[in-house]
């Protein structure tokens, strides 16, 4: 099911190219679990398999997210420009856990909304979950709230790019600074040319890179408390120091930056990487109930918002500063 959806997806990409496969397929997601007649089957016979569309293909799908990493591109970009991207990440990871707290998120709600907030759109709240074993409603609103708000801002940041007095180049590091998943990337920064666009993307898979140290630092985290709350006795299972999609997402970017690759096989990579994703967020898109979500979520849709004006004003801060 989760392949079928992705087809479809690649479809709606097709004749809407504004609109991304990835956000498309979240949408399908969402979309078939608001089926009453389709959720007995989410929920029952599909639901391994849209668990494992959901968990494992994810982590393949972030280790070839890897291949399009190249150190010696990031580098390219002067180290003022890569310090103030990092810095944007930090800071609004950790005002949204704060915003989340102050709210009274539930449980990993504020980590995982930090995540895609900061980094790279459900895939980072996808590989996140995995580390600190999510429940599957907690990861929901996460994506959702994502979803949207990336959506968002394929709309809205191109109405602000001549108000706001940027150029191109100043526009695309904006989009790569702000804009939470690739493809929402992609879609808005083309607006303003192939220049932007390549500046957009550089800066975005820049804040990509920031998935591994995050996700390592939250499996030490996890891995401590592990420690902590096991007696010798019972032997119970640890996560591991680096989890490994994360070495795997390591290796990958090492490869592309130290080997020669030709086109033909990063674009095999790049098709296969999409493919993994799409099926993945399906799989995620299919524990969002919006009835719950309407209902009982309204606090972490304010969190959410919040958050993408913080990364917004802090991006655009950042390209005023560089």
């Amino acid at each position: 099911m989760a392949g079928a959806a992705t087809i479809l997806a690649w479809g709606v990409h097709a004749l809407i190219p504004a609109i991304p496969i990835l956000t498309a397929a979240v949408v399908l997601g969402i979309i078939v679990a608001q089926v009453p007649r389709a959720l007995p089957a989410v929920t029952g016979i599909l639901a391994p398999g849209l668990s494992v569309a959901a968990k494992r293909l994810m982590r393949v799908g972030i280790v070839l997210l890897g291949l399009k990493l190249s150190l010696v591109d990031i580098a390219s970009l002067g180290w003022l420009s890569i310090l103030t991207v990092v810095v944007v990440v930090l800071l609004t990871f950790g005002i949204t856990i704060w915003l989340g707290r102050i709210f009274r998120l539930p449980g990993h709600q504020p980590l995982l909304i930090a995540t895609g907030f900061s980094i790279c759109g459900a895939s980072a709240i996808g590989a996140m979950s995995s580390i600190v074993k999510a429940k599957d409603k907690e990861t929901a609103t996460p994506v959702a709230l994502v979803t949207l708000c990336g959506t968002l801002a394929i709309a809205v940041l191109p109405l602000l790019w001549h108000p706001l007095g940027l150029n191109a180049v100043d526009f695309g590091h904006w989009v790569g600074a702000s804009v939470h998943d690739v493809g929402q990337v992609v879609a808005t920064a083309q607006t303003a040319g192939a220049a932007a666009l390549g500046v957009a993307i550089i800066v975005k898979l820049t804040r990509v890179l920031m998935l591994a140290p995050m996700v390592a630092v939250a499996s030490l985290v996890v891995r401590r408390r592990s420690l902590a709350a096991d007696s010798a006795a019972n032997g119970g299972k640890r996560p591991a120091i680096v989890p490994l999609f994360v070495a795997g997402f390591i290796c990958a970017v090492l490869v592309r930056t130290f080997i020669p690759l030709s086109e033909p096989v990063l674009e095999v990579a790049d098709t296969l990487q999409t493919i993994m994703l799409a099926m993945a967020l399906f799989g995620l898109g299919t524990a969002v109930r919006l009835r719950e979500l309407v209902r009982t979520g309204w606090r972490a849709l304010v969190v959410g918002l919040l958050s993408w004006v913080v990364i917004a004003v802090l991006a655009y801060a950042a390209v005023q500063f560089a």
